[in-house]
């Protein structure tokens, strides 16, 4: 038999023949089985060697040349490597590629020297690495960490401020409007066209059974919201972008919030939300996880109930007493606490999560369900009004 491409076209020529065998080469790695008999030079051979120093394969390996893949141990081959694929590849791209870097090859030490955290792409994952190496993290490298977690944190600021502001004030104007309002504060046209079903026309007048109000959220505090958020190592880009929210809520005069992270401690940053990189820096991702504990602290925190707002972000692995927890979420919610459980806030879709005790607060009328950044406005919004939540149907454990 002739050779055979891998496109399973026998002697395909032309140039879009010759493009299909260059990507399937690179994606293929060279191996000496490969098959597409296909040769890079100039910048695709850089591509792969970059590829295959993280993923193995490549010509050296087709040669008889050694070890396949690898970055070494030294700094500089890794700052060299980090600078390759920053040129070669979108910025999307290469946030995967420390990604797997940092777990295939285990880089992490190497994030402790300033000069290799100057090489690397930010974004949310590469925060939460340096927030787990934080405790081991020398001073030398802690303010260029700093300066690498400021930047993701500005940026992802600037993306989610103001649609939440804007989300949630509506909300709040709505929520004040459906309140008890004192007699001056009655929207009277509001209020009419609301009761003209209880129009009584032998007496040629409206009974007002639901008064409404005019919205004054701006001036004064309308909502407690209380963010309690499990910090083990799983939920590291749920912590960075809670943290982010957590900032954007505080600087609205008119929500209260306290933010609280847990393992099987507690610690309250409240006093930090102006800044969250303070707040992601006082937290420490790992350990054990004790959410009937975290629960017991912000149930303490609450003294308006029925404008108190709690969101619990956790993959529900509890260490602590379940059966305490969730009496503790049963008791909040009668007492008129709108309860919100997050198995994650971030991109990444439903993590692995506790399915039994998401049962049990299903069963509380406390479904739990991935979040993504983007809709976190929306169920914050539903909850301050008292709506159902927008639960998307892929993500919700029902």
């Amino acid at each position: 038999m002739g050779d055979v491409g891998v496109d399973g076209v026998a002697g395909a020529g032309g140039p879009a023949a010759e493009e299909r065998l260059r990507r399937w080469r690179l994606v293929l790695g060279g191996d000496a089985a490969e098959g597409t008999g296909c040769e890079l030079t100039g910048r695709d051979a850089a591509m792969d060697g970059a590829l295959a120093a993280l993923y193995g394969g490549g010509g050296r390996r087709a040669r008889g040349e050694g070890r396949s893949a690898g970055l070494g141990a030294s700094a500089p081959s890794v700052a060299r490597w980090l600078g390759d694929i920053r040129t070669y590849f979108p910025s999307s791209v290469v946030q995967v590629m420390q990604r797997d870097a940092i777990d295939r090859l285990g880089l992490s030490a190497l994030l402790l020297e300033p000069e290799m955290l100057a090489a690397v792409e930010a974004d949310v994952h590469l925060v939460g690495t340096l927030l787990s190496l934080n405790k081991a993290m020398p001073e030398t490298t802690k303010e260029t960490a700093r300066a690498v977690v400021r930047k993701v944190v500005d940026d992802l600021e600037k993306k989610l401020a103001t649609r939440t502001r804007a989300t949630l004030t509506g909300a709040l104007d709505r929520s004040a409007r459906v309140s008890r309002p004192r007699h001056h504060d009655i929207d009277w046209n509001r209020t009419i066209a609301a009761n003209l079903k209880n129009y009584l026309p032998e007496y040629g007048t409206v009974v007002p059974e639901r008064l409404i109000g005019y919205g004054r959220a701006a001036q004064s505090v309308k909502k407690d919201v209380i963010l309690c958020i499990d910090q083990s190592g799983s939920m590291a880009a749920s912590v960075v972008y809670a943290s982010v929210f957590g900032a954007v809520l505080a600087s609205m005069r008119s929500i209260r919030t306290r933010l609280v992270v847990f393992d099987t401690n507690i610690v309250d940053l409240t006093d930090q939300l102006d800044d969250p990189v303070d707040v992601l820096f006082g937290t420490q991702l790992g350990g054990g996880t004790d959410i009937n504990r975290a629960l017991a602290y912000c149930q303490s925190q609450i003294t308006r109930p029925a404008e108190t707002v709690v969101v619990l972000i956790s993959d529900l692995y509890e260490g602590g007493i379940r059966n305490e927890m969730l009496k503790r979420v049963a008791a909040m919610k009668a007492s008129g606490v709108q309860f919100v459980t997050l198995l994650a806030l971030s991109d990444e879709g439903t993590p692995a999560y506790d399915r039994e005790h998401a049962a049990a607060l299903a069963a509380l009328d406390a479904p739990a369900f991935a979040c993504t950044p983007d809709l976190f406005p929306d169920v914050m919004a539903a909850a301050i009004e008292k709506r159902p939540l927008p639960i998307p149907d892929m993500h919700t454990h029902r």
